[in-house]
C-alpha cells in the first residue's frame, strides 16, 4: 500500500513538472514571436543580436538600443532598451516633436519693434521698443529692416532711449546642468546672429544707416507699460528654424525652439519647468510614462537629462503615425553621407542616403536617433544610446554598423 501511494504521489508530482514544462516552452515560443520579425526577416535579427553580443566595444561600456518596425508596428530588436542614459543631442528629437505637435512647422519666432514716442521734422523723440520672441536665425538683414523701416517712416534722428524688453522667457542666461567650461550659448529673448547684445547692434545699424543716434542708450524694459505704435515685425517659421537645429545640431536653436513650447503653456514669463511640462506630455501621449524621465533641457547639453532607446524610439514612433509632425520632421534629419552631422558617416555603404537621423554627444555619449526604410521596404526607426565611451570613433563605427543592418533587413551583406 506505502509503494502504492508513494508511486501516485511520485506520478502527481510528474503531471505537475510535465505540466510546468509545457507552459514555459509555450511561454518561450510567444517571447520569441514577439521578438522576431513576423516578416520571416530573422537575419536581421541575429545580425543585430550578434554584432551586439560581439562587440568588444560593449565589455567597457553602456548600450541602450531599440529598433521598430513601423510597417508592421512592432519590435524588431532591443537591448537595454529601457535604462535610463543620456541622451546627448538626440534630446533635440523630443524637443522637435514636441513643438511640431503643440505649434504646427508655420509657427512663427518673431522679434517686434514698437515706437514709443512721436516723429516730427525728422525726429524720433521717444524710444524704440524691442520686444523678443527668441528668434535665433535673427540677424543683420533683419536690422537693416528695421532702420529701413524707421527711414520709410521718415526717421532721420532717434531722441530716446533703445529699450530691450526680454520678458518672453525667465531671466536664467544658461540651462541646468550645463557644464561651465563648454562653449554654451546665451539663452536671451533679444537674439542678434545668435547673440544677446541686441540693443547694441541695433544701435550700430542706426549709426550704419545713418540715422542720428547722439545720447541714445540701450536699456532693459519691464515689459510692463505703453509699448506704443508697431514698427514693423521680423521673423522665421519652426521650419526653418527646425533645419539648423537638427541637421547642424545648433543648441541655441534647439533652446530656443524649447522655449517657444514653453511660451505655449500660457504662462509669462515662460519656464524651463513649463518646457519640461510640455515634453512630459508628449512622452505620456507617445504611450509612455513621462515621469520616468529626467527633462533638464531642450537641447541635450545638460548631464541631468535622463531618456531611454525606447523612449526615443516611441517618440519617433508618434510622430511617424501624425504625419502633420512627420512631413515637418523628415527633412529636417542629418541625411547618411549626404549633409548635417552625419555627412561623413556610412560613406559608401548601404546606409548611405537612406539612414535619416540625429547624433548626440556629449563627453561619454554617442548617440544616434532617427529612421532607415529597409530593402524590403519596410519603415523602420530606431535609437541608439552608448554610455561610458572613451572613443567616439568606436561608438560611431558601432552604430554605423547598426544602421547598415537595419537597410540591408534580410538581404546579404554587401
Amino acid at each position: 500500500m506505502v509503494f502504492c501511494s508513494l508511486i501516485r504521489t511520485f506520478a502527481d508530482d510528474m503531471k505537475k513538472f510535465l505540466l510546468l514544462c509545457l507552459v514555459l516552452s509555450v511561454e518561450s515560443l510567444v517571447f520569441a514571436y514577439r521578438a522576431v520579425p513576423q516578416s520571416g526577416d530573422w537575419r536581421m535579427f541575429t545580425r543585430l543580436d550578434s554584432l551586439v553580443r560581439a562587440d568588444s566595444l560593449l565589455v567597457t561600456t553602456q548600450l541602450g538600443l531599440m529598433v521598430w518596425d513601423l510597417t508592421d508596428d512592432r519590435e524588431v530588436y532591443a537591448w537595454n532598451s529601457q535604462q535610463l542614459m543620456r541622451p546627448a543631442s538626440t534630446m533635440k528629437v523630443l524637443t522637435a516633436v514636441t513643438a511640431l505637435d503643440r505649434l504646427g512647422g508655420d509657427y512663427e519666432l518673431r522679434t517686434s519693434i514698437y515706437i514709443r514716442g512721436e516723429v516730427k521734422g525728422g525726429v524720433l523723440t521717444g524710444d524704440l521698443v524691442c520686444v523678443g520672441g527668441m528668434d535665433p536665425m535673427f540677424g543683420r538683414d533683419d536690422l537693416r529692416a528695421i532702420v529701413g523701416e524707421l527711414k520709410r517712416q521718415g526717421v532721420k534722428t532717434l531722441r530716446g532711449n533703445i529699450v530691450t524688453d526680454n520678458t518672453m522667457k525667465e531671466s536664467e542666461k544658461w540651462g541646468e546642468g550645463w557644464c561651465w567650461d563648454d562653449k554654451n550659448p546665451t539663452l536671451a529673448p533679444l537674439l542678434a546672429g545668435g547673440k544677446a547684445d541686441f540693443g547694441e547692434q541695433l544701435l550700430q545699424a542706426l549709426k550704419d544707416g545713418r540715422i542720428v543716434v547722439a545720447g541714445v542708450r540701450v536699456v532693459p524694459g519691464s515689459g510692463k507699460g505703453e509699448r506704443g505704435a508697431l514698427l514693423c515685425t521680423r521673423s522665421h517659421k519652426l521650419s526653418e528654424v527646425l533645419v539648423r537645429m537638427m541637421k547642424e545640431s545648433d543648441n541655441l536653436f534647439a533652446e530656443s525652439v524649447f522655449y517657444q513650447v514653453a511660451a505655449s503653456m500660457g504662462r509669462r514669463p515662460a519656464t524651463a519647468r513649463d518646457g519640461r511640462e510640455a515634453e512630459v506630455a508628449l512622452l505620456d501621449s507617445a504611450g509612455l510614462d513621462g515621469r520616468s524621465y529626467r527633462i533638464a533641457d531642450g537641447s541635450g547639453l545638460s548631464l541631468y537629462n535622463y531618456l531611454s532607446a525606447e523612449a526615443e524610439t516611441m517618440v519617433l514612433r508618434y510622430a511617424w503615425r501624425k504625419r502633420a509632425i512627420y512631413d515637418w520632421l523628415l527633412p529636417t534629419l542629418p541625411v547618411a553621407a549626404v549633409d548635417g552631422t552625419l555627412k561623413k558617416r556610412m560613406l559608401g555603404t548601404a546606409a548611405a542616403g537612406n539612414v535619416k537621423a540625429k547624433t548626440g554627444t556629449v563627453s561619454g555619449v554617442i548617440a544616434l536617433a532617427g529612421y532607415c526604410m529597409s530593402a524590403q521596404g519596410h519603415q523602420l526607426c530606431f535609437a541608439i544610446l552608448n554610455q561610458g565611451i572613451m572613443r567616439a570613433a568606436d561608438a560611431r563605427t558601432f552604430q554605423d554598423k547598426v544602421c547598415v543592418i537595419l537597410r540591408e533587413g534580410s538581404t546579404s551583406a554587401s
